[in-house]
């Protein structure tokens, strides 16, 4: 990575591409719920929902691998508000919680299934009984990937520094329900960098199948945030489950 794109810089670049939508209206709701709730935000990056969350009086824990991240949220308003981890779901720290939330399709980046099993695991473990979650996934079925190229995505973004930022992804399909996904940044004008990653994309079934084997009840899995059908067209797969009690 070259030196100029600062961990800073991505964050920022990551709250300018990811403004606050419908999907957190859905992931708010969701938790308040119930109030007064203990709130586990697995995977909460800069903390914009962990944050809100807070802000409507939860006592909230967030837990991301990514130390820019959680740096970006630390400095954010409310943050002392907030119990920040780095780590996975092997940091989700004693005690039980009253709901999960995995948001920002975060679910799709642990994309091995070992993993995923074991953090559906720990999540499971860390909710009290009758303990909810709920995440996101985009529906495979929607093949969302054949729209990420370079005419599609391209964008350009101003950071807060006033340096201008070109973006573009690529996507190639690989076996087994997983996508490699390269994004491309070109900053003021010549290349600074590429990051690749690998997705999962889960099926319905799977997902049912993952939280039964975790001990979840599922309660709902649905297609949009105004809690459209699967198969609706918003390419989403939105899964309620309930530890039972």
């Amino acid at each position: 990575m070259s030196s100029r794109m600062t961990g800073a810089r991505l964050s920022a670049l990551y709250d300018a591409e990811n403004m606050w939508a419908a999907d957190d209206d859905f992931f708010l709701a969701f938790v308040n719920e119930r109030s007064n709730s203990r709130v586990l935000d697995l995977g909460c990056g800069t903390g914009r929902m962990t944050l809100a969350v807070a802000a409507d009086g939860h006592a909230v824990v967030g837990i991301d691998p990514n130390p820019h991240s959680l740096a970006a949220a630390r400095g954010k308003r409310g943050a002392d508000h907030v119990t920040w981890i780095e780590g996975t779901s092997t940091q989700i720290p004693e005690g039980t919680f009253d709901v999960a939330i995995m948001t920002a399709h975060v679910a799709q980046a642990i994309n091995d299934d070992g993993d995923w099993s074991r953090t559906l695991a720990d999540v499971y473990r860390a909710l009290a009984p009758g303990g909810r979650l709920a995440f996101d996934t985009r529906d495979p079925a929607a093949k969302a990937w054949e729209g990420w190229n370079p005419p599609t995505t391209r964008r350009t973004h101003t950071l807060p520094d006033g340096s201008a930022l070109e973006t573009w992804m690529e996507s190639v399909l690989l076996p087994g329900g997983l996508v490699a996904l390269t994004e491309h940044r070109l900053l003021d004008g010549s290349i600074d960098e590429t990051e690749s990653s690998v997705l999962a994309f889960r099926s319905e079934d799977q997902l049912r199948q993952d939280l039964g084997l975790a001990g979840f009840e599922v309660e709902h899995i649905l297609g949009g945030w105004a809690g459209e059908d699967v198969g609706s067209g918003q390419g989403e797969l939105i899964a309620l489950a309930r530890k039972p009690r």
